[in-house]
């Protein structure tokens, strides 16, 4: 993870052992520092703040050894991560639905077409299951051709009831549809897919707006590419401006070896990350871990 900083960080090693470095030495390699953090996509403020701070620890100090300077870049990498983290509440959905006590639990999925939406949306209805909570999925991007099949496909593998209407449809019908069949037939949960299509922005949006009006959403769950890069961040800024998103799920976690995704979002969003996608399979959905990506960070 953020392999591309390693380079940097080794070159500011040597140049900062067993002599004083100079300010103008030191503007010269913050700047790579910067341009390498920019690059693994870690939030320009963040980048700024990072930067700053190892700044004011390196100048007119001498270092006896490598390892004292490298110490330092964990440390601040450490404690500015901290602190986004801190700024963020830890949710736990399977309580949060097994605490409910109006059912259904009413779950709006948003996200981007080709981010994974509709396969996390048959994870959640997996993951559900698992712990013993029935759910009812509700095809309701109504938009994309072979949508409704796609999901239904993964409803039928996982025995899970599907909602879903004709092509075209009114998606805040179906939802509602969706909330009335679970309340009839005391279901605990329902998952509600959305169009995630880009073309028609501002329609997306509204229609999202529509929806949420409708049902009334318990939490609604932003789904984002981790290797979409900057584009994640301004869509999950979009997402938030219009639905005020609960929490994110992260997929391609693991082909992510920059970790600038779950840092973007935690700090664009302030809404916590429930889970990551780590691969195809259904139980591939794994609760995010604080401890798990500090750790992570410097190997």
């Amino acid at each position: 993870m953020l392999d591309k900083i390693k380079n940097v960080v080794s070159n500011l090693s040597k140049i900062a052992v067993e002599k004083q470095i100079s300010e103008k030495e030191l503007d010269i390699v913050i700047e790579n520092l910067k341009i390498d953090l920019l690059e693994s996509e870690i939030p320009f403020n963040l980048v700024e703040k990072i930067s700053e701070n190892i700044k004011k620890h390196m100048i007119d100090r001498k270092f006896s050894r490598s390892d004292e300077f490298k110490e330092i870049i964990k440390n601040e990498f450490t404690k500015s991560i901290v602190e986004i983290f801190d700024k963020v509440e830890d949710v736990d959905l399977i309580n949060l639905i097994k605490t409910n006590k109006d059912n259904p639990f009413k779950i709006l999925i948003v996200g981007i077409n080709g981010s994974g939406k509709t396969t996390t949306v048959a994870k959640i209805g997996y993951l559900l299951k698992e712990n013993n909570i029935s759910s009812v999925i509700v095809a309701g991007d109504t938009f994309r051709s072979g949508a409704i099949e796609q999901i239904k496909e993964h409803a039928d593998r996982l025995n899970l009831k599907l909602i879903s209407q004709e092509y075209g449809s009114d998606p805040a019908a179906v939802a509602r549809d969706g909330v009335e069949y679970s309340k009839t037939h005391n279901i605990d949960a329902v998952i509600i897919d959305t169009s995630g299509r880009v073309q028609t922005n501002n329609n997306l949006m509204q229609e999202v707006l529509k929806i949420n009006n409708v049902i009334n959403p318990d939490f609604t769950i932003f789904i984002g590419d981790s290797l979409a890069g900057n584009d994640l961040v301004s869509q999950a800024q979009e997402f938030f401006k219009f639905t005020k998103f609960n929490g994110s799920i992260l997929t391609k976690v693991d082909a992510d070896v920059k970790g600038g995704a779950i840092l973007s979002i935690l700090s664009e969003s302030s809404k916590p990350i429930i889970y990551i996608g780590t691969g195809q399979e259904y139980k591939d959905l794994e609760k995010f871990n604080e401890e798990k990506f500090l750790s992570g960070l410097f190997q």
